[in-house]
């Protein structure tokens, strides 16, 4: 599955994580450098399959444990209407 960052978003990313401006809902989200990766990533189009996978060899943690996470993050995202399915 591939999801998308809405239209009405902002955001700048760099080592230190990312900030991302919702326009629509006039809200600020700050991320850790972690989830910083994860919406690089999702504004690059990768799949949550791929950055999933692709973070767990960088971290040479347990691809199970990154994937779950990840996924919480993504509900996180979607939550907050942050994320749509392309």
């Amino acid at each position: 599955m591939t999801m998308r960052p809405v239209a009405e978003l902002r955001s700048i990313v760099d080592h230190d994580g990312a900030v991302i401006l919702d326009l629509k809902y006039e809200s600020i989200l700050i991320l850790n450098p972690t989830a910083g990766y994860i919406w690089r990533e999702l504004l690059q189009g990768s799949s949550i399959r791929d950055i999933a996978a692709n973070l767990a060899r960088e971290t040479k943690m347990d691809v199970a444990l990154v994937e779950r996470d990840v996924a919480i993050f993504m509900d996180q995202l979607k939550s907050k209407h942050l994320l749509v399915q392309s």
